[in-house]
């Protein structure tokens, strides 16, 4: 006689019985419904008997051994879902016939026959198991179950009307509950390893197979590292795509999976769970945390926050899928990916700022315009702000700069004592006054003091225009902006005194400064050719030179037209009265007023050079030139 497996009697056995599915517990025996058997304790041996020849005339003809050819390839949940609960009841009364008998009140060919109906059951449900795991795959797709448990926890199944959808969820149903009928049938009768192996090699190469499809493969470290930066941008926006999916469909529907078809036992539906999802779980994770390990330019940083995000927010839904201890080795992957991910993001950040405050390019835009380095900072910069969420959970944990004091005193202004606190703003705020300090030095390098104060006015104006139209506005509020702008109209201040003063003194210290009675018309052609000399050098230089933001350009023309053409006026107003009967004299002056200055004025800023004499003066009214 074989080894005799007898069933036991616990908690988990029992709870089967309340189990709602269409599993052979759900219905009494038929000898239990006729009355010819009663509970095991009341169990008599003529009743056993009886159990003993029903069950043999069913489970007999689906003998995987038998020499019917039909049996022997069919499927018995296929073939009639009547028989097959039958088949199921019949290996219920086998175990409750088996627990009678092996108390010794029967006789053994009893005991030997009740054994072997009982390998031969359950040879055919291992055999059943397979097929309907194998036939029925996506009917048991993670994704569906997963959709199903969604819209039946919300109450979207209730509407009516029979679709496609609602039939494949019938399906769907019926196939979930033959494998629990199957596996509660097995369990029970204590072929729970034989079951249990068969559903997770089944469910394991379905997981794998779904995965696979999302097109995340088995990789390592090394096989990333030798990928190109487009490759592996490539392989970043593969596992973009497939990481929600793969949590919180694939997994979640397996898990949904495995609660229902071993509710049973909450251990072994964990056990199995894991053994299926683990090995895919944390390759899935392991891709961003290999990724991170390569640094790359400044842009790269990107394509590593969208990682940490994705990642991030995924991660309630890793909690709770992968809640058991079993499973615990997911979450520590996963949770190793945002940690190296944060650190790899800080480290080029560093290295970024690290990398302003080291340019050393000599080459300067012409007329003190933009500044390249300006421009790509900035560009990072609104970059960085559109994640400004995740930096704020990656540099939460970080220190700020040592020099964080630097900020609080580098700019006088209104929000010099109240700076923006979050970690996000205060690292933006740092680096463009790394970028600030990098472009106070380049612009030493321009020879003209004047153009060295424009080239600041541009660059910083730009500075504050992106900010203004951008996120960064809302990290760094309207107090920094509004200090920052001060400090552009101080620029401008700081370019026209040292552009325009000795236009200016020509003006102020010439005949308009007492308009003394004695000065000779000689005196008087002598300060006009000042005048005219130091108005054509500033002339002819700032033509060269860019404003190339419209607003600021024309508030400079502005400002400096309100400052030389009064002055201009009182000067021209004086020479006439001192040079009366100079005719040179008196015809460049009235032939060269104010509003011809101010023409001439317009032509400032456009970063072109305009050669004297090579052009006519805007104004038609215009007869000659102070300046031919």
């Amino acid at each position: 006689m074989g080894l005799i497996r007898t069933p036991v009697i616990s908690e988990e056995n029992a709870s089967m019985s309340s189990s709602k599915t269409l599993s052979y517990s759900s219905f009494p025996s038929r000898a239990f419904r006729s009355g010819k058997v009663a509970p095991v304790a009341n169990l008599s041996g003529p009743a056993v008997e009886e159990t003993l020849r029903n069950a043999e005339s069913v489970i007999k003809k689906w003998d995987p051994a038998a020499k019917s050819s039909y049996t022997r390839v069919a499927s018995l949940f296929l073939h009639d879902r009547e028989e097959a609960r039958s088949f199921l009841e019949s290996a219920g009364d086998l175990r409750r016939a088996m627990h009678f008998l092996v108390t010794g009140r029967s006789s053994s060919d009893e005991l030997v026959l009740a054994q072997s109906l009982t390998q031969i059951a359950m040879k055919r449900l291992e055999k059943e198991l397979y097929h309907i795991l194998s036939a029925n795959r996506e009917h048991l797709d993670p994704e569906s179950v997963s959709r199903k448990s969604s819209r039946r926890s919300d109450g979207s199944e209730n509407g009516s009307g029979a679709t496609s959808d609602n039939e494949m969820e019938r399906v769907s149903d019926s196939t979930m509950e033959d494998v629990k009928s199957v596996v509660d049938c097995m369990v029970s009768a204590g072929y729970g390893t034989e079951c249990i192996k068969i559903y997770k090699l089944m469910r394991k190469s379905a997981v794998d197979e779904s995965i696979y499809r999302l097109g995340i493969e088995r990789i390592k470290s090394s096989q990333i590292q030798k990928l190109t930066w487009n490759a592996r941008e490539l392989l970043i926006k593969k596992w973009l795509n497939a990481a929600k999916v793969a949590v919180q469909m694939i997994f979640k529907g397996e898990r949904i999976l495995c609660d229902y078809v071993f509710s049973v036992s909450s251990k072994i539906g964990q056990s199995c769970f894991a053994e299926i999802t683990k090995e895919a779980a944390i390759n899935l994770f392991r891709i961003p945390e290999i990724v991170a390990r390569f640094k790359g330019s400044p842009e790269r940083i990107f394509k590593l926050i969208e990682l940490y995000e994705a990642t991030y927010e995924l991660w309630p839904d890793i909690e709770s899928v992968f809640k058991f201890d079993l499973t615990l080795d997911v979450k520590l992957q996963a949770l190793s990916a945002l940690v190296k991910l944060g650190n790899t993001v800080q480290v080029i950040l560093s290295n970024y700022e690290a990398a302003i405050q080291k340019d050393s390019s000599k080459i300067l835009p012409e007329g003190g315009g933009i500044h390249s380095l300006t421009r790509t900072v900035m560009e990072f910069m609104t970059s960085l702000a559109d994640h400004s969420a995740t930096l704020s959970d990656i540099l939460m944990d970080h220190s700020q700069p040592e020099n964080l004091n630097l900020l609080e005193s580098y700019f006088d202004g209104p929000s010099s004592g109240d700076l923006p606190r979050s970690p996000v703003s205060v690292r933006l705020a740092w680096l463009i006054l790394v970028l600030l300090c990098k472009l106070d030095a380049k612009a030493e390098l321009y020879k003209d003091v004047s153009l060295s104060y424009l080239f600041l006015a541009n660059n910083l104006n730009f500075i504050v225009e992106i900010v203004r139209s951008t996120k960064l506005k809302y990290l760094l509020e309207d107090e920094w902006i509004a200090t920052h702008a001060e400090k552009v109209r101080q620029y401008v201040a700081s370019y026209e005194a040292a552009a325009w003063s000795k236009v200016l003194s020509s003006l102020l210290e010439g005949p308009a400064k007492g308009g003394s009675p004695v000065m000779l018309p000689e005196m008087a052609r002598a300060c006009l050719q000042r005048f005219s000399a130091a108005f054509e050098e500033e002339h002819r230089k700032q033509t060269s030179w860019t404003v190339p933001d419209e607003k600021l350009r024309e508030e400079i023309k502005v400002s400096i037209a309100r400052k030389l053409m009064p002055a201009y006026g009182q000067f021209c107003e004086a020479c006439l009265g001192i040079a009366k009967g100079d005719a040179e004299v008196e015809r460049k002056l009235v032939g060269f007023g104010a509003d011809d200055l101010g023409n001439y004025l317009s032509d400032l800023f456009q970063g072109t050079a305009v050669s004297r004499g090579s052009r006519p003066l805007p104004s038609s009214r215009s007869r000659g030139c102070l300046l031919r």
